[in-house]
């Protein structure tokens, strides 16, 4: 019991910040109208997931249902558990929401829907539905490369980090670039702007279990690897061992 508890707050903590920090940014770049405003959103996501990742990582660090469905589908996390990581992480983003509406100005809050996400007006469902798909894709794939595979490169949280900051600079003008439900889904519940739910729960989930299965199927290796695939050896010298 005192395990789950464990994930649940550090779950809810790292969602907590992606929410605050990032509807932050977003905010702030709608009312500054700074030519720099798509970057400093994208920093504000990318550098807060790779803080939280790397300080949580030890406990728990998805902060993504997109994330947590993709473990649950390769069995790395149980049933049980993935349903108290989604829990967690739902709550803390409507928190967070509900923080930014009280402590940010009313009209500011309500004219970017509290740093949720939209369709842009030239983006149809299905393009918006492919583009969060994509991006999550690419996200859930970073997350098994660098903190799943037992090979994988430890560089904490850095790596996905900087693939949910590209994931924005590259579709945030034309979906918001969400990549994760519960971002999408905590400031919907505190500005009672709900346009598009199902496609930010659907598309981020279809990504994330698609590169999830992926990777865990065709780049882990779970036997040894091949002789012509393995470490160089030091070549022949022409000169037998004695026995």
């Amino acid at each position: 019991m005192r395990d789950s508890w464990r994930h649940f707050v550090a779950e809810f903590i790292g969602m907590f910040a992606f929410v605050f920090i990032g509807g932050a940014s977003i905010m702030f770049a709608k009312d500054t109208a700074s030519p720099a405003g798509l970057l400093e959103i994208a920093l504000a996501h990318g550098l807060t997931m790779a803080v939280m990742v790397s300080a949580l990582m030890r406990i728990s660090g998805h902060f993504n249902p997109a994330v947590t469905i993709g473990f649950l589908v390769t069995r790395r996390i149980e049933p049980m558990m993935a349903g108290v990581y989604i829990i967690a992480q739902i709550m803390g983003s409507i928190l967070g929401a509900y923080f930014l509406k009280w402590t940010f100005p009313f009209t500011l809050f309500e004219s970017t829907h509290g740093g949720g996400q939209a369709l842009a007006l030239q983006v149809t469902g299905a393009q918006g539905f492919a583009l969060e798909a994509v991006a999550t894709f690419f996200l859930v794939l970073v997350v098994f490369g660098t903190a799943v595979d037992p090979k994988a490169p430890r560089i904490g949280g850095l790596a996905i980090g900087f693939m949910i900051a590209a994931d924005i600079l590259a579709i945030g003008p034309l979906t918001g670039g969400s990549m994760n439900p519960a971002r999408s889904f905590g400031p919907a519940v505190a500005s009672g702007f709900f346009e598009a739910q199902l496609l930010y729960w659907t598309a981020p989930i279809v990504g994330g279990i698609v590169a999830a299965i992926l990777y865990d199927y065709l780049f882990i290796r779970r036997d040894a690897e091949p002789v012509d695939h393995g470490v160089l050896r030091p070549a022949a010298t022409g000169k037998r061992e004695r026995p």
